[in-house]
């Protein structure tokens, strides 16, 4: 078999350092199929961002504002469809309606926001508020929105892999942001290693995995933060209370598809205290840190001097 070139771009999508690796016959073939799976994760990002006003969920939550009602595309209604199982299987608790919070959070002051004002948001909280039958989307409470935040970023990096694979490419790995899809090992066989970061230590890797195949992604509450005598806030909020979880540090999940590992990740972190069993359940290879430093999960468990291979 004729040897493979290497190729990698790198690039800005979604707010985050992005990177798509690639192997092909030709560095020209491999830069066109790059580009044309960078060209659909800025066709995501333009439409559901919710920092540009011309976006279509800026114009869902301008609907969402009046209490309106708005039809929706194909590919809409199956991210919809989506967040209702993740609202279902999470008892609530993964729900896209709960953006709204955002509001009493700011994560780059040294204030807490006040019982009062989470309250009232609060109240337009819900996906149970609002009405789904596809292909109409309605807000039957004025001043509620939306956001596919866990989820758009994530189905992004699946239907990038999944238009390199169309394009011919079998070895390669697409990263948005620390969400990994597997196109293939490298071209010698080779397992893609990625590691996990410590959600306390500063550029120390807990567990490296050797990839084949399938997806990683992880949630934490590292990123977006307030500390303040001693107690870290994250930006993972628990939408029935209105603030930050505090029994996991982070959680990373496996599985074949970055969507699902996705808001898997994020579950886990929702469920505070149980979060464990629930991951245990769901059957996936996982890594949990709670705040306390504790670790565990099946990837832990199976994991031998400090590498996982799946």
């Amino acid at each position: 078999m004729a040897s493979l070139e290497f190729y990698q771009c790198d690039f800005t999508a979604m707010g985050t350092p992005c990177a798509i690796q690639l192997y092909a016959k030709t560095r020209s073939k491999a830069k066109c199929v790059a580009d044309k799976a960078i060209g659909d994760v800025q066709r995501l990002e333009a439409i559901y961002s919710r920092y540009r006003e011309d976006s279509f969920l800026s114009e869902i939550n301008r609907t969402a504002a009046l209490g309106g009602r708005i039809s929706v595309d194909a590919e809409t209604a199956g991210l919809l469809d989506y967040a209702a199982i993740c609202y279902r299987e999470s008892d609530g608790l993964f729900d896209i309606t709960s953006g709204i919070l955002r509001r009493a959070w700011n994560f780059k002051s040294a204030h807490l926001p006040s019982g009062e004002v989470i309250q009232s948001l609060r109240e337009r909280v819900g996906w149970d508020k609002l009405s789904w039958i596809s292909p109409i989307l309605e807000f039957p409470m004025a001043g509620m929105e939306i956001d596919f935040g866990g989820i758009v970023k994530e189905y992004a990096v699946d239907r990038a892999a999944a238009l390199c694979w169309e394009g011919g490419i079998q070895h390669g790995m697409v990263n948005l942001g620390g969400d990994i899809k597997i196109i293939g090992p490298h071209a010698d066989g080779n397992p893609w290693r990625i590691g996990i970061r410590h959600p306390r230590q500063t550029n120390a890797v807990l567990l490296t995995l050797q990839l084949y195949t399938g997806a990683l992604a992880s949630s934490g509450d590292y990123e977006r933060c307030i500390i303040l005598n001693g107690m870290r806030y994250g930006h993972v909020l628990n939408p029935k209370t209105g603030w930050p979880v505090r029994q996991m540090a982070s959680v990373s999940v496996v599985g074949d598809f970055c969507v699902v590992a996705g808001s898997a990740s994020t579950i886990g972190m929702l469920k505070e205290e149980k979060g464990q069993s629930w991951l245990d359940e769901l059957n996936l290879p996982h890594l949990w840190v709670d705040i306390n430093g504790q670790t565990g999960g099946s990837l832990t468990s199976t994991a031998s001097d400090n590498v996982y291979k799946v």
